[in-house]
């Protein structure tokens, strides 16, 4: 027996000598490169491939079964002048045994200068498409071709049942991969993508353990023209089985310049924990740090449903930072804005939620400059643009970020103000004449509105502001509802306070005509009117609580083109309120006294005429509002009056009625003391000249006073007829000769 077991060992070491030997004779007799057309016809049969041997192929076959090529190109049989791949030498050894257990255990693999051409023609087709397909596919056998049957009262055997293949396990020393290079071109829409100088080394690749991986690659591509220099650090860790990877560790930085970045360059930096879960149809990337230039982030981002519609979740927080300085940095251009010093500070801290085609915002806490929000900004679908927005803030100053007033503003604004101060000067005096109707267009010409951008715009937003500025009104309580789809945009409610009143207004803007649409609904209650206007520019004709409702229609796409479109109706009063910059009473006085053919003894004090309540009615018609119902009470008189206000050019021209009814003042000037007989008469003025002016722009009515001086001469020679005639002659005569005198 003993003897047995040493003649089976001799017989073992004697067939591992002959396989060792026949190894030996097989690397050192055999040539592979003998068989090189061989090699390459069946590359051809077999994976419908065109290897093209250039160099040496160098093999061994035990215990290592090794391979090393020198100088191959590889194309697609079906294009082989068009190799997409070429490398200067590859290089790699498998144990023999360990394959027989399926397991591949590998020494270091080496790739040195690969080149992959990757082209598609302007039919879609790839060049290396077709690769790894026989080139002669079996034929399918013929409809009528006899097969043998199973004998009588025999059943067809059953196929055998297969088991599922045990994976290969894997076991290599390290990965190698020098200077790379990868192409990407599609010829029909013109796109270009590189990676160049591409360094790959691996650790020992084993499955279940952690292998460190390191790669470093520029990237380019040609629309737009951007080039980046990245590199990647990490331990990766997978489980086929499970379906499992994950890159641990994970540090990728690198440096961005372009188009895109208009000469600027973006450095950037990514850290965290990756993993992707393919049995739970997972991806995670956790513990996320991130940074580009100034900007500083962190979160967390989780993918599932991958086989599905994949849907991400997540939570980002961006540190404080200079956003403008960011922008810049990264080649944005700003446009113009009022305050130099907007977008200094931007923070931000929010929940992701987002599919393939939309992503939300949720909880958003957002700090701008001095402003902070919290809500919720949504894309819920990018081709369409649709935009959701729900935010909440403290403050907003939206003039900060508005751009500055254009030279031509400035040029129309300068002109209207020289006219305005000529007119002014010439009425400084209230016996000047009679100012002339400015003529000097008030508004600008400037596109306002992006009608090409409106026309795309989907959108739903509803904003809370506690303290808005827009245009210097400081609006407080603000409150905003509004939706657009298809150039159709609805403003359904915006509500707030202003200088210590109230506004609410509706409007719609329809941008799908050539010419865009505009309506709107107001309703402003108890807003100083003084203070609107200063915070409009304009210099303030009166002061007083303003109420007023309005519904307008225009048309355009500037302010002069909405003003000279303007058409509607409009109703105002203004309680406890002031002709500012005239004193009304000292000119009425001047005029009683003239009546009365007295000198005034003294000059009334003030530069304002107080009233009780002004109020009217609009009727817009192509810029030019008319008021026919205009109505004031002021102590001791009564005002009504008819005229228009140009809104084109801000003029005034009426004429207005101002009854007596009893000088109020506790030491009245015996010269323009009123006489009885002129309590209920109309005293006419006529008003004319920039809205600017106010009650300066009024004068006596020349011609009305005419007729004021003929009806009170009459009157006296009535009294006189009286005294005269006493009961001398019928009442039917007196009244006839009354009636005469008093024409």
């Amino acid at each position: 027996m003993k003897a047995f077991g040493k003649i089976l060992g001799l017989i073992f070491l004697g067939l591992l000598l002959i396989i060792v030997a026949l190894g030996f004779a097989l690397t050192h007799l055999f040539d592979p490169n003998d068989y090189k057309d061989e090699i390459q016809q069946l590359a051809r049969d077999k994976a419908n491939l065109e290897l093209t041997l250039n160099g040496d192929i160098g093999w061994s076959l035990f215990p290592w079964l090794g391979l090393e090529l020198h100088q191959a190109t590889l194309a697609s049989a079906t294009t082989p002048a068009k190799p997409f791949a070429n490398l200067d030498m590859i290089g790699l050894s498998v144990r023999v045994l360990p394959l027989l257990r399926r397991e591949v255990q590998m020494s270091d693999i080496r790739v040195e200068g690969l080149n992959l051409d990757l082209q598609r023609d302007d039919k879609g087709q790839g060049n290396w498409e077709g690769i790894g397909r026989p080139a002669k596919a079996p034929a399918p056998a013929q409809a009528g071709t006899p097969t043998t049957p199973a004998p009588a009262g025999e059943t067809p055997p059953a196929p055998a049942e297969q088991k599922p293949a045990r994976p290969v396990k894997l076991d290599i020393d390290s990965l190698t991969v020098h200077n790379a290079r990868v192409d990407y071109s599609d010829a029909k829409s013109g796109k270009q993508f590189s990676a160049e100088g591409i360094e790959l080394t691996t650790g020992a690749i084993r499955e279940g353990a952690s292998i460190p991986v390191k790669l470093s690659a520029f990237f380019g591509t040609n629309q737009p023209v951007l080039r980046a220099k990245t590199e990647l650090t990490t331990n990766l860790r997978f489980e086929r089985a499970l379906k499992r990877y994950q890159l641990e560790d994970l540090k990728l930085s690198g440096e961005a310049s372009g188009e895109p970045l208009k000469g600027k360059t973006l450095a950037f930096n990514a850290q965290g924990q990756v993993l992707a879960d393919l049995a739970a149809n997972i991806a995670e990337w956790n513990s996320l740090k991130f940074s580009g230039n100034q900007l500083r982030a962190l979160g967390d981002i989780k993918v599932h449903s991958l086989d599905k519609g994949p849907r991400l979740e997540g939570g980002l927080s961006i540190a404080p930072f200079n956003l403008r300085e960011f922008l810049t940095g990264v080649g944005v251009e700003l446009p113009p804005m009022s305050d130099a010093n907007a977008l200094q500070k931007f923070e931000l801290v929010t929940k992701l939620n987002g599919s393939t085609n939309s992503l939300a915002f949720e909880g958003l806490s957002l700090k701008l400059d001095d402003s902070s929000f919290s809500g919720r900004v949504a894309v819920a679908d990018f081709a369409q643009k649709a935009v959701r927005l729900q935010l909440k803030g403290d403050k907003f100053d939206l003039d900060r970020y508005l751009p500055p007033k254009t030279k031509a503003k400035q040029e129309a604004k300068s002109a209207r103000q020289a006219e305005v101060k000529t007119t002014v000067a010439a009425a400084s005096q209230g016996n000047t004449p009679l100012p002339n109707a400015p003529t000097q267009a008030a508004w600008s010409e400037a596109p306002v509105l992006p009608v090409d951008q409106l026309r795309k715009v989907d959108l739903e937003a509803a904003l809370n502001i506690g303290q808005l500025t827009v245009d210097k009104l400081p609006m407080t309580d603000f409150s905003l509802k509004a939706n657009g789809k298809g150039g159709l945009l609805t403003l359904e409610d915006l509500r707030g306070g202003l200088f210590g009143g109230s506004y609410q207004a509706s409007a719609q803007i329809d941008a799908r005509p050539a010419v865009p649409l505009l309506k709107a609904q107001k309703r402003v209650s108890k807003v100083p009117a003084e203070q609107l206007l200063k915070a409009l520019e304009q210099k303030p004709p009166v002061r007083g609580l303003l109420d007023m409702n309005a519904d307008i229609t225009t048309s355009g796409n500037s302010q002069k083109a909405w003003v000279d479109g303007l058409n509607g109706t409009s109703s105002f009063v203004l309680n406890d309120g002031a002709l500012l910059d005239a004193n009304l009473e000292q000119q009425l006085c001047q005029g009683i006294a003239t009546l009365n053919r007295k000198e005034l003894s003294s000059t009334r004090d003030g530069k304002e005429t107080p009233f009780e309540e002004l109020k009217g009615s609009l009727n817009f018609v192509n810029g030019v509002a008319s008021n026919p119902d205009l109505r004031a009470s002021i102590p001791g008189l009564k005002v009504k009056g008819d005229g228009a206000v140009d809104l084109r050019v801000l003029g005034l021209d009426y004429r207005v009625g101002v009854i007596i009814e009893g000088d109020k003042s506790e030491m009245p000037d015996p010269a323009c003391q009123v006489n009885e007989r002129y309590v209920g008469i109309e005293w006419p003025l006529r008003c004319r000249g920039p809205l600017e002016l106010g009650a300066k722009a009024c004068r006596l009515d020349k011609d009305g006073m005419g007729k004021v001086a003929a009806k009170l001469a009459g009157e006296k020679l009535s009294e006189k007829l009286e005294e005269k005639l006493g009961d001398k002659v019928s009442p039917e005569l007196k009244d006839a000769l009354k009636g005469l005198f008093k024409q």
